[in-house]
């Protein structure tokens, strides 16, 4: 069967002629600079002072980026994924947290998400970021390596040990786990610690994931040393590949304080490096792990396309691509029905907690350009072929 993302039929099976309707104009306002940026203004605004928002979200892009604000809310929203063999990613989304409880609470409903996917071929995956679980300012600091007081140190113990516990919880299910990545000044000490938990944990199959951001220039020479230590110390790599969520911030921070900007110089470097990051991984097929967390269709074909190249199975479970829940659904259900190893992040948490990562989509497909005109073009050629079906 030769691979197209054309097909809308199969792309938006799952919408009902209303539901594709809502996301065009949906996509059609987060194509706006100038609304994203005021509802940008405006949320924060909200949150400060404490205004409830939840019900002008909930039924537009809370509904179109999230799958509730529970895990039973999510099992209800992704059926659809279920039906056309499309695996859900929990991702409990709740960050910028302060206290040691509320780094409890979260570890506690991460390990909910692990417990949950056991057992259930539609999760094939469970995910968390390193700021759910600890103080960003604290990672900041280890990063940095700097000295830690006696009480700092005890606490960084104390992020390692929820860690572990979710490694742990993973290895005895059989649930891979994912660690996303985050911004570069805490990405070392994310690294170290996801290195460690995959040579106590990845010594006969891969339970642990570590995230490499390919928009970053210095990543694809990290991920040869990383597949090389792994081999070295006889364990088995997970790589989730990304290009990138940070890039504003990376850039004003690295202007701000005078050091190397850390982000490739233009789109094409960043897609060559993803793509050279890929055949890497396959060429490591052997203790190597990976998933193409991309929506961009060239590499997503050029992966399937090596797939079949190196008689790699189309549902080897060492190869998975993944894409966000209410994005690029032209390519999750295309690659599906075309016998891929397919899963969708899906974020869920109370509307006021996750607005960080709603604010984040909507500012992604502002920036990617030609990302939400490709949205657009096809959820409207399918209901053109809609109408002209009756």
């Amino acid at each position: 069967m030769k691979l197209s993302f054309d097909n809308t039929e199969i792309a938006f099976a799952h919408k009902s002629n209303a539901e594709l309707k809502k996301a065009y104009w949906l996509f059609k306002l987060v194509g706006s600079p100038a609304l994203v940026k005021f509802g940008k203004v405006s949320v924060g605004l909200a949150l400060k002072l404490r205004i409830p928002i939840g019900w002008a979200m909930r039924n537009n892009i809370f509904a179109q980026f999230c799958g509730g604000e529970s895990i039973a809310d999510c099992a209800q929203t992704t059926q659809v994924l279920d039906k056309g063999n499309v695996g859900t990613i929990l991702d409990y989304s709740v960050e910028g947290k302060e206290s040691s409880e509320d780094f409890e609470r979260t570890t506690q409903e991460i390990l909910r998400t692990v417990e949950t996917a056991n057992d259930n071929i539609h999760i094939p995956f469970c995910v968390f970021k390193t700021t759910g679980i600890s103080r960003f300012s604290l990672l900041e600091k280890v990063n940095a390596n700097a000295e830690l007081s006696p009480e700092e140190q005890a606490e960084f113990e104390g992020v390692k040990t929820r860690m572990d516990r979710i490694a742990k919880s993973a290895f005895e299910t059989g649930t891979p786990v994912f660690i996303d990545a985050e911004e570069s000044w805490i990405q070392d000490a994310i690294d170290d610690m996801a290195h460690e938990l995959m040579a106590k944990y990845n010594k006969e199959r891969v339970i642990v994931y570590n995230t490499v951001q390919l928009y970053r220039h210095d990543r694809l020479a990290f991920l040869q040393d990383a597949i090389a230590e792994a081999k070295s110390k006889g364990y088995h790599y997970g790589v989730k590949l990304v290009r990138g969520a940070y890039m504003e911030k990376e850039r004003d921070r690295a202007e701000e304080h005078g050091y190397q900007d850390p982000i490739q110089p233009n789109k094409e470097a960043s897609d060559k490096d993803f793509d050279a990051a890929i055949k890497l991984c396959i060429d490591k097929i052997e203790y190597v792990a990976v998933v193409a967390g991309s929506h961009n269709e060239a590499s997503s074909k050029a992966l399937a396309e090596l797939m079949i190249e190196r008689n790699i199975a189309k549902n080897d479970k060492r190869v998975y691509f993944a894409q966000l829940f209410g994005m690029s659904d032209h390519i999750s259900f295309n690659l599906s029905h075309a016998g891929y190893n397919v899963a969708k992040y899906v974020p869920y948490g109370p509307i006021r907690e996750v607005i960080p990562y709603l604010i984040r989509r909507a500012e992604e497909n502002t920036s990617v350009k030609g990302q939400t005109g490709r949205e657009l073009s096809l959820i409207q050629r399918e209901i053109q072929r809609r109408k002209g079906r009756r």
